[in-house]
């Protein structure tokens, strides 16, 4: 939308009232995002990981049909709120289908490629608005907004005919034989067999397969789950009140107060992040399960705070020298902002929120974690523009204030996961006590006991 929101024709066609309209439309979306990351603690334990997913493109599609179809600012935003509400399920439900189904020393790397996926997607996405700017038409920012629905298209039907169901998931459905098959078709027989017994043993410890059902949003307040609670969301909160999206839904902005005057030249710049993020994405996927969680989110912290004081620099140098050829050297900065941001937490947030639930508790926590994401998406969006527009950089330099509480927060709160099995969460975290309870009914012992077939 960065593209689009500043472009003078759809602000012609739009006639937002003032810069709290402008960043209405584009917040509303992440209100719908909150919505529905929460529903996945419903869906994705009563449908499935992957049929959640399926639905959610359902949901994308109208709202993507809608937005396309707008105009006035109402319409618009009530076009992106149906849109968040499935790319809200989306955000919470991959991460969670991945971790269920990924090998334990393997994880970071697979939610790493994942992330590059998705900046694969950012980056062409930002080409498409650039090509279609061009247009002498005040309707071209239709076009990609329609467009959109294709992959939906492709992967609603995935999800619902190809895609395996999460072997984690049918085991609490006690569909035992299902869940080693799709072990063995992902990880071979020795290890599907090694690990389904883990995850029997799992459930064992937690009481019986029914007790699952029984978990509810309280439960993820209360006692030693709080903690785990507050670290999931509070890693996803400081994804994003570092400044990522700050930058990237205003980057045409940012370039501009930087010196860069031409709109056609803002704009080539700001698909310029878009590469950066497909190359940085790589980053992760071959190097993130090597080092721990902890270190690559500072690293990327330092990283990205020496990126924000370098925009804060220059758009003061451009304030005082608009005409300076060195004015372009801000495209610099927010190019190494997302390089160390992707290097660390465009993968690693989600990664840890995915991760360090125990197995009862997986789906709402990591539906709580994505929400929390979105919340403070929201708050970002929708403050950036009157702060920045008030204050310059001083929007800047409150990120580099969080980035810093941030790097304390990771350095002393947050519990290191490296090469942790999903099962042994609960003793990482000091929740073992407080998840045994009564024995298993004699079916379930039975199941969880007795001996494996190839079925």
């Amino acid at each position: 939308m960065a593209m689009i929101i500043a472009d003078e024709r759809w602000l012609e066609l739009m006639k937002p009232a003032n810069e709290w309209s402008v960043g209405f439309v584009v917040s509303i979306y992440n209100i719908g995002c909150v919505i529905g990351a929460l529903t996945i603690g419903f869906f994705a334990d009563t449908c499935g990981r992957e049929r959640t997913i399926a639905l959610a493109s359902t949901v994308f599609i109208l709202g993507a049909l809608l937005q396309a179809a707008s105009y006035t600012i109402a319409q618009i935003s009530f076009g992106r709120l149906i849109l968040g509400l499935g790319v809200g399920a989306y955000s919470a439900g991959v991460p969670l289908y991945i971790s269920e189904i990924a090998p334990t020393q393997l994880r970071g790397r697979i939610v790493g490629i994942m992330m590059m996926i998705l900046c694969f997607a950012e980056m062409v996405v930002f080409w498409v608005d650039y090509g279609f700017y061009f247009l002498d038409s005040d309707d071209w920012w239709r076009i990609p907004l329609a467009i959109q629905v294709i992959p939906a298209i492709v992967l609603a039907v995935g999800c619902w005919l190809w895609v395996p169901p999460s072997p984690r998931w049918l085991v609490a459905e006690k569909r035992y034989d299902c869940a080693l098959e799709v072990l063995t078709r992902l990880h071979g027989s020795v290890a599907a067999r090694e690990e389904i017994a883990a995850i029997r043993e799992t459930v064992q410890g937690e009481a019986s397969v029914a007790a699952h059902s029984a978990v509810t949003w309280a439960d993820m307040f209360r006692g030693p789950v709080l903690r785990v609670t507050l670290l999931g969301t509070g890693i996803q909160m400081f994804q994003q009140t570092t400044g990522t999206n700050g930058i990237f839904y205003y980057a045409p902005e940012l370039f501009k107060k930087g010196g860069i005057t031409d709109p056609k030249l803002a704009n080539l710049a700001t698909g310029g992040v878009g590469v950066v993020l497909f190359l940085s994405a790589w980053i992760p996927v071959f190097y993130f399960d090597r080092l721990g969680r902890k270190t690559w989110f500072q690293v990327g912290l330092i990283g990205m705070i020496v990126a924000l004081v370098g925009i804060c620099v220059l758009q003061q140098h451009a304030a005082d020298h608009p005409h300076s050829p060195w004015n372009n050297a801000i495209v610099i900065f927010p190019y190494m902002f997302y390089t160390f941001f992707n290097l660390s937490w465009g993968a690693g947030s989600w990664t840890y929120a995915a991760e360090i639930f125990p197995i009862s508790y997986r789906a709402k926590g990591n539906a709580l974690c994505t929400a929390s994401l979105w919340i403070s998406n929201f708050v970002v969006a929708q403050v950036s523009p009157p702060i920045e527009s008030a204050t310059g950089y001083g929007l800047y330099i409150l990120f580099i204030i969080v980035c810093i509480i941030a790097f304390f927060f990771v350095r002393y709160a947050l519990v290191e996961t490296k090469g942790r099995s999903l099962e042994e969460m609960a003793e990482l975290f000091g929740l073992d006590d407080d998840l045994k309870g009564e024995e298993s009914d004699p079916v379930t012992q039975g199941l969880l006991q007795g001996p494996m077939t190839d079925g």
